[in-house]
């Protein structure tokens, strides 16, 4: 078994080795076993050979652990992590794998805490044969890791999962890009800290990990140019490279396992204005979105960039179509089909003229309905001068998504050029129905809470389908005394917040950003 964990992660056990030398040079000589075993009860007991525990086996995870087992029959394991707020805050899984030789993973621990692990093993009958429980120390956190404060917790009522933060660490000497996940008493429970990585020591992932459907986290790091599928050890288990492009913003998995990246064209005299899609198997690029085809990079209704002319910081898929939405932050949100050419046009609809492929763009701009149905037909309105008390349109809006029911939700930011120019800011979470041309708000939250909640910049909002809740994320909210991040989530039916926590950094990125984006996701997904 040792030579099998060497071989997955050499350098750490050779440093374990060091560690247990010296620490045998010492008046009180180091016993692992001894120091981690509770005592086991159960058959299991005379069927265990050898087992080990390996605290952040790769050196990028120090809170996830390793529980290393040889037994004399095939066996199945379930763990159980003791949470110390009571049962619900435990971390509880069942491993469906068996065999004599396990390497059982372990993800929840609470940093500077000797953490309880109780194994539960079972034969392939299904037979419990007993359980064993170990303790894990783990250190302390790093200290550029934030302050997290529940504000409200409905716990009862929660989405299942742990809050996956996409956060911009920073220290005095760098930004470090450190990805946390805590739980709903603000605890964290896992991060990652690539600062001595070989490879991404100099992490810049922009919009941050999410999780891919085979359940391993995945980014595009744009400081090596190149997609990353990790496991939550930190181990790299794929990549694939973006010749020809630089990565910004975001990369998203199309239920076919493709990948759909915002890119920059290398040669090119605009920025953030092409988009990709690479094959998964073969790593070759197979679509490429040139918007400056389909849309019109001279409009600037709402920018002065002539490079950076529409900014897109999110990309999402439709399968009901086979298109993709395009967010573009100074241009509005854009479907477009596989050939670049427009579907729909979601925005202002102030200043639109013709293509860079010569089609009038005004056809596509989709018409507003009020809450009856009814089209809005004032031009103040359509324009984006004014509001309609049934109707807002979207400004300068990131996480652009497609909900199981064909409608689109967004992070809609906000910001002083809110139709035009405003000094009532706020930002919202809202839906849009749209059909045949058409746009119906249907659903919004955040606009009464104001400054509270506003970001002008980055930020999240993601469908809790499970219950039907909302997880809306202001990332750089700096109205107050200082720039914090807020992660709230939403009832739909009736805008009461289940669960509310403010996440304070030691110093925010640029003075501004906490997080780009967060997520609710589970340890173990399979």
């Amino acid at each position: 078994m040792y030579s099998k964990l060497k071989k997955k992660y050499p350098k750490f056990l050779i440093l374990i080795g060091v560690f247990l030398c010296i620490s045998c040079q010492n008046d009180n000589d180091f016993n692992f076993e001894e120091e981690a075993d509770i005592p086991c009860n159960g058959a299991i007991c005379d069927m265990l050979i050898a087992e080990e525990i390996i605290l952040n086996p790769t050196g990028y995870a120090p809170l996830s652990a390793i529980i290393a087992l040889e037994t004399n029959e095939s066996i199945q394991v379930d763990i159980s992590i003791a949470g110390v707020n009571g049962t619900d805050s435990n971390v509880v899984h069942q491993f469906s794998e068996t065999g004599t030789t396990l390497d059982i993973p372990i993800h929840g621990l609470y940093p500077d805490y000797e953490n309880t692990v109780t194994l539960s093993f079972f034969n392939t009958n299904g037979l419990k044969l007993g359980e064993k429980s170990y303790v894990i120390k783990t250190d302390p956190l790093i200290t550029d890791l934030p302050q997290i404060s529940i504000d409200t917790a409905e716990r009862n009522l929660m989405d299942n999962g742990m809050n996956l933060v996409n956060y911009f660490g920073y220290d005095q000497r760098l930004t470090l890009f450190r990805p946390f996940i805590f739980d709903s008493y603000g605890d964290i429970r896992w991060y990652l800290n690539f600062e001595n990585h070989p490879i991404l020591s100099a992490l810049d992932y922009d919009n941050g990990p999410e999780q891919l459907a085979n359940g391993n986290l995945y980014f595009a790091d744009q400081s090596t140019n190149a997609i990353y599928e990790i496991d939550l050890f930190g181990t790299i288990l794929n990549t694939w490279g973006i010749s020809g492009y630089k990565f910004h913003h975001e990369v998203f998995e199309k239920p076919n396992g493709n990948f759909l990246v915002t890119v920059d064209k290398n040669g090119k005299n605009t920025i953030e204005d092409y988009i990709i899609e690479i094959d998964r198997q073969s790593k070759e690029i197979v679509v490429e979105w040139d918007l400056n085809a389909s849309l019109d990079n001279t409009r600037m209704a709402l920018t002065s960039n002539t490079q950076d002319w529409i900014h897109v910081n999110a990309i999402n898929y439709d399968e009901t179509d086979n298109t993709i939405i395009v967010s573009g932050r100074t241009q509005g949100v854009i479907k477009l089909n596989n050939n670049n050419e427009v579907v729909w046009i979601m925005g202002s609809h102030s200043d639109w003229n013709t293509s860079g492929n010569g089609i009038a763009l005004s056809q596509f701009l989709l018409q507003p309905l009020d809450a009856l149905g009814v089209p809005i037909t004032d031009q103040a309105v359509l324009n984006g001068d004014e509001n309609h008390p049934d109707f807002e349109w979207n400004w300068f809006q990131h996480a652009t998504k497609v909900l199981p029911n064909g409608n689109i939700i967004l992070f809609d930011n906000g910001g002083a050029d809110r139709n035009f120019s405003t000094t009532d800011l706020y930002s919202r979470a809202v839906e849009f129905k749209i059909e045949h041309g058409t746009i119906q708000q249907v659903w919004d939250y955040g606009k009464e809470r104001g400054l509270e909640i506003y970001s002008r910049i980055v930020s999240d909002v993601d469908y809790l389908e499970n219950q039907d809740h909302i997880l809306m994320s202001s990332g750089a909210i700096v109205s107050g005394t200082q720039p914090v991040g807020k992660l709230i989530e939403i009832d739909m039916s009736d805008h009461n917040v289940i669960f509310e926590a403010t996440i304070t950094p030691p110093t925010a990125h640029n003075d501004q950003i906490t997080f780009h984006r967060t997520g609710r996701i589970s340890l173990y997904n399979n």
